[in-house]
């Protein structure tokens, strides 16, 4: 299958999702940080722009608004101080006649005496040191805070007729302008942030959807689907990646392709000569009395190690099925309980006698199994059956339970609809360490007590095989712990699989 350079879009729809379940706890992927990066810059350039905008235009309106009440407060101490120039002039009438800015209030100083016109506003609201200031003959303004309000206070000297005067202005309509524009200005940053992160989201989206699609593309190579190819495409930037991609892939696929070949042929061609040697040592037991003691000892030898060569052989020729994707379902329509039952009976070894060893352990049906059918091959069913039992016995001291369950349980006595059928082997075994758990299945893996186990006979590919079968019907295998000690392996296959390549079998009953 191939893959366009330009959007490196695959072409399937089977690859397993992106989850980014591998990546390190709190580490951000690209995309985000790219999006962080961008709006983190969007932030700050707008909280620059709106913090020069806030204190320029403070700036300006404290400096107008200063100016004009600075204007008007000597224009009104000219108006006092003509007028005090009369004797009968009435100070109090005075003062409550000055013509004021609205908002503004007059406190005079004359005789001795000091009048105000607010109560609130009188001598001893007004800053010590502005006071001070102006009674010795200096012009001064001052800003200060009156009862939660911002206050500003001018003093004009009258000593022609041995006076002073002060008048205060409130500045809470300039306070009220300013807070409406911060939080104008804080609204457009937090805009602007969000702007900045939206751009970022959609640059790196688009930067990265090349690189997604390579993604996918190994993703599918990853799931075994090695004829995924990318087309180079007219980004020159990616032609090179994409020709690079290309060439491992090719070359991963000769290789594996060579290795399942040469798997295959030899496996083949050691079929001839095993078959010879087992018809050989059939007929070496058919004569076996007439044998030397010692003889008999070497033809059992023989003829365990022709058997485990055989069993060998036939794993190889089924993997290299599985790889060549030639391996097919036949399904019959079956009693998961007494699939298992027989399963295990089958699975049993046999005895010196030639005949079937009886099981040890229990086979329990969860609730609800019964009346359940499931669609399944039962010969490759059964081999995951004897695989499982086998490992046990030669691995961890035999089963010791097979429980089949079906999946969702109950919940307080109520049966959901069951989608899948689980059914899990307890062995006797000191367990599985969690780092080999995720090994287990795979091909010649023997763990890392394989030299203290107890016969040493496994070749690694009995639990592979497992996986392999399982996953053909479209289920799943794995290991845990077990209530009691020991490891507990746990199939689950689907009440309707929908592994591809599944052909209809005889529909015969259980």
């Amino acid at each position: 299958m191939a893959v366009d350079a330009g959007a490196f879009a695959p072409d399937h729809t089977s690859a397993p999702p992106r989850d980014g379940r591998d990546r390190p706890p709190g580490r951000l992927g690209l995309r985000a940080r790219v999006t962080l990066t961008f709006a983190i810059a969007a932030f700050g350039l707008s909280a620059l722009m709106a913090g020069i905008t806030y204190f320029t235009a403070r700036a300006t309106f404290l400096s107008e608004r200063q100016a004009a009440e600075q204007r008007q407060a000597f224009a009104n101490a000219a108006l006092v101080q003509n007028a005090l120039r009369s004797p009968a002039t009435q100070v109090t009438q005075l003062i409550e006649s000055v013509d004021t800015l609205p908002g503004s209030r007059s406190v005079l100083r004359t005789g001795g005496q000091w009048y105000a016109t607010s109560i609130s506003v009188s001598q001893s609201a007004i800053p010590e040191a502005e006071r001070t200031l102006v009674l010795s003959g200096t012009p001064a303004s001052q800003l200060f805070t009156l009862a939660g309000t911002p206050q500003q206070v001018i003093g004009v000297p009258l000593p022609a007729v041995h006076a002073a005067y002060f008048e205060v202005f409130s500045l809470d309509e300039l306070a009220g302008t300013l807070r409406a524009l911060a939080f104008a200005l804080a609204g457009a940053a937090l805009v602007t942030t969000i702007a900045g992160a939206a751009v970022g989201r959609w640059a790196s989206s688009r930067a990265l959807r090349p690189l997604a699609g390579l993604t996918d593309a190994a993703v599918a190579i990853a799931g075994g689907q090695l004829d995924t190819r990318v087309q180079t495409g007219d980004d020159p930037d990616l032609d090179e990646l994409a020709s690079a991609f290309n060439r491992m892939t090719a070359n991963l696929q000769d290789r594996i392709e060579r290795e399942a070949r040469f798997t295959s042929d030899v496996s083949h061609e050691l079929r001839s000569p095993l078959t010879t040697l087992t018809a050989t040592v059939s007929v070496l037991e058919g004569h076996r009395a007439e044998l030397a003691p010692r003889a008999q000892r070497a033809l059992d030898l023989l003829d365990g190690d022709v058997r485990r060569f055989t069993r060998m052989v036939d794993d190889l020729l089924e993997i290299s099925r599985f790889d060549a994707g030639s391996a097919e379902l036949s399904l019959d329509e079956v009693d998961p309980g007494e699939l298992v039952r027989r399963a295990v009976v089958a699975a049993a070894p046999v005895g010196a006698d030639g005949t079937r060893r009886p099981i040890s352990f229990a086979v329990d049906l969860g609730p609800g199994v019964d009346g359940l059918r499931l669609r399944v091959d039962k010969r490759r069913f059964e081999r995951v059956m004897a695989n499982l039992m086998e490992n046990a016995a030669v691995y961890a001291g035999g089963v010791t339970r097979v429980v089949v369950e079906r999946q969702p349980p109950p919940i307080a006595g109520i049966l959901l609809p069951a989608d899948a059928i689980r059914v899990v082997v307890e062995d006797a075994g000191p367990g599985v360490p969690p780092a080999e758990r995720d090994h287990l299945f795979e091909r010649f893996y023997r763990g890392g007590r394989a030299g203290h186990r107890a016969s040493g006979q496994g070749t690694g590919l009995g639990l592979s095989l497992v996986a392999e079968h399982v996953r053909l019907h479209g289920g799943r295998v794995w290991s845990e712990d077990a209530p009691g000690g020991g490891t507990r392996f746990v199939v689950e296959l689907p009440l309707h699989p929908y592994a591809t390549g599944a052909s209809s079998g005889t529909g015969e009953d259980l």
